[in-house]
């Protein structure tokens, strides 16, 4: 009921203050769609000029393809924002750029903003995944995402695309009541860490409509993220929906329902480290999911380790993260592997009141889909294929 309060709100503050706002034309601040120049500074002028307009405004890039250098833009405004992308923004392919800085487009401290016109951002990313060494490097520099949002507040990103990230496509970080929908995000399913939508200390956000097609996670939660919903969304290519990988601290209140995951890595996935800091992922529901050949439907991994720092298999799962309140309710489809269902929890905290109702997996190969579970405590009914493994 929060978050749909929360999308009333942005709706009736988008159509009311539309007609109204402003407009600044980059073009009209020295920008050149060539896709040649650099139109950071027409950019930047112009933002300023409607941040600093009473009333707000919106800033608007025409049809047209113009190359944007990195820019941090920030609030607070004398009114609302509006980002018009009509055209293409396209990110610099140098590589210099690419692994010396962690953002492409960075927005902090923003208030009642709101990013749509149906255009794209290209981060053209192939030219810099291969300086991604981070999976065997420990003193990798993470390549630049491409939106990056610090601290924003009452934000809706509707109706635009975002190609080829070089590392998190939308990155949200201590942000309050933001909406994206009808959003696609591509990049090759082999692109390294390209995440589709990122979230970490941060509540009340909305997700639904869009097509996330991508080399790492479709969305990430990462800790203190909490009232969240991810509805009506297709994932695939990708690692799936994933709550971590969680070292410590909270995540709660989450509700993942009518989606569709297509030869993802994984489907529906919590995972923490071992050994962790205290914490928990509570209140957590799956709902109404389709999956087709996806590798792993249904896991959590609470010895969760990847990259450079992993050493070998933990034979002792100790992870102190509790994990409570996870409903998986009417999960069908196909998996590519037997073992459909994968509850692998720590020895000291068990996983607690998982409820698995209606799932219904076939393996794609000969035979029937399995069960694995680990220190798992909780209820199935309704359909149960593959057979439950759950501890009462």
């Amino acid at each position: 009921m929060v978050i749909k309060c929360v999308w009333l709100l942005l709706l009736v503050f988008h159509n009311n203050v539309e007609a109204q706002m402003k407009i600044f034309d980059v073009n009209q601040y020295g920008g050149i769609a060539d896709g040649k120049t650099d139109n950071s500074k027409a950019f930047l002028d112009a933002w300023y000029a409607a941040c600093n307009n009473t009333g707000g405004g919106v800033v608007l890039f025409q049809k047209g393809i113009y190359l944007v250098n990195p820019l941090v833009i920030k609030g607070s405004c004398k009114g609302p924002m509006e980002l018009q992308i009509q055209g293409t923004l396209l990110a610099s392919r140098e590589k210099q750029y690419s692994v010396d800085i962690d953002h492409w487009i960075l927005f902090q401290y923003i208030d009642s903003f709101v990013i749509s016109g149906g255009g794209t951002l290209d981060g053209q990313g192939a030219a810099s995944w291969p300086y991604n060494d981070c999976s065997r490097n420990t003193h990798c520099k993470p390549l630049p995402g491409s939106l990056k949002f610090d601290f924003a507040n009452n934000t809706r990103i509707d109706n635009i695309t975002s190609l080829n990230s070089k590392n998190v496509h939308i990155n949200l970080y201590a942000c309050l009541n933001v909406i994206i929908s009808n959003v696609n995000i591509s990049a090759p399913g082999d692109s390294p860490n390209t995440d589709g939508i990122k979230i970490g200390n941060s509540s009340n956000i909305q997700i639904y409509d869009s097509v996330i097609a991508t080399g790492d996670d479709c969305v990430a939660f990462l800790p203190e993220s909490r009232n969240i919903s991810v509805t009506h969304t297709h994932c695939g290519p990708g690692h799936g929906i994933s709550l971590g990988s969680i070292s410590g601290s909270s995540i709660s209140d989450l509700n993942v329902t009518q989606c569709s995951f297509v030869g993802t890595q994984n489907g529906l996935r919590i995972k923490t480290t071992s050994p962790s800091q205290p914490g928990i992922v509570s209140t957590v529901k799956f709902e109404h999911i389709e999956m087709h050949k996806v590798h792993n439907p249904i896991v959590i991994d609470q010895q969760y380790c990847s990259g450079s720092g992993c050493t070998g298999p933990v034979t002792k799962i100790i992870s102190e993260i509790q994990i409570t309140d996870v409903k998986y309710n009417d999960i069908w489809g196909t998996s590519e592997t037997d073992v459909a269902v994968t509850l692998n929890c720590s020895e000291n905290k068990p996983c607690e009141k998982i409820v698995l109702q209606d799932i219904n997996l076939d393996y794609i190969g000969r035979g029937s889909t399995k069960a694995s579970c680990l220190n798992a405590k909780g209820v199935a009914y309704g359909k149960e294929k593959p057979n439950s493994c759950l501890q009462s």
